[in-house]
């Protein structure tokens, strides 16, 4: 009978499924999003979920906790986050295929957020209080963003730069960078596309990275939504 070695926890193998939040409408782009279903099963264990997460080297990680209640966790590569943008449109997304039916309220460590439908996708609606505290670089030109190599200055972190790609139509261009989370430049940025948006007082159109495409909108007072559509792709064995 072979034996688990002194000082070794056993360990299954855990089946992550992957999906992509904020794809453009043929399913192209999009942030990749590690999911994994049953954690509290498969990973009960914090430290097992912060690995998981490094091992995967998506910006972000879910664990749905309970898909009935659309109780879920996040982490990056370096930590577990309250509240993160494509991570809660992802979860949504997930839970509504597990359960058969949308969630109205996905609930996070930070707190609760709405969720919900329409033609422009999945809709997260959370307090601007959970996010991360982005900052917002406005350049001159959509061209301007995309020439970027990395941030502005190498010290700058956390950090959306945007510029108007059609101001009347309310149409951006953007890049993230945050390499506090471990993460030197992220495809698709929920939370700071909400604080744009709050901070603009208006909806927006958000070209973001390399394809991508963020909705977001301000209000009410203190709150932001985002939305966009989710694709899946082939899971992945850890």
């Amino acid at each position: 009978m072979s034996r688990q070695p002194a000082g070794k926890e056993a360990r299954h193998v855990v089946t992550v499924r992957v999906v992509r939040v904020f794809t453009d409408h043929a399913g192209r782009h999009g942030n990749p999003l590690g999911i994994i279903e049953n954690a509290p099963v498969t990973v009960p264990d914090r430290d097992r979920r912060q690995a998981i997460a490094a091992a995967l080297g998506y910006s972000e990680t879910v664990f749905i906790d309970d898909p009935d209640k659309a109780l879920i966790t996040i982490y990056t590569p370096l930590r577990e986050l309250p509240f993160a943008g494509h991570p809660a449109v992802g979860a949504a997304w997930m839970i509504a295929r597990l359960t058969g039916a949308h969630p109205e309220v996905l609930r996070m460590p930070g707190g609760d957020a709405a969720t919900w439908t329409d033609q422009d996708g999945v809709w997260v609606r959370a307090p601007l209080a959970i996010t991360p505290p982005w900052w917002h670089e406005r350049l001159t030109s959509a061209e301007q963003v995309d020439a970027l190599t990395g941030p502005i200055n190498p010290a700058q972190e956390m950090t959306q730069v945007w510029a108007w790609q059609d101001e009347t139509t309310g149409t951006v261009r953007a890049r993230t960078f945050a390499g506090r989370l471990g993460i030197v430049e992220d495809e698709a940025t929920g939370s700071a596309s909400m604080r744009l948006a709050a901070a603009l007082g208006r909806r927006l159109i958000i070209h973001h990275g390399h394809g991508s495409i963020v909705h977001a909108e301000p209000g009410p007072p203190g709150h932001a939504a985002i939305g966009g559509h989710v694709t899946e792709d082939d899971p992945r064995s850890l």
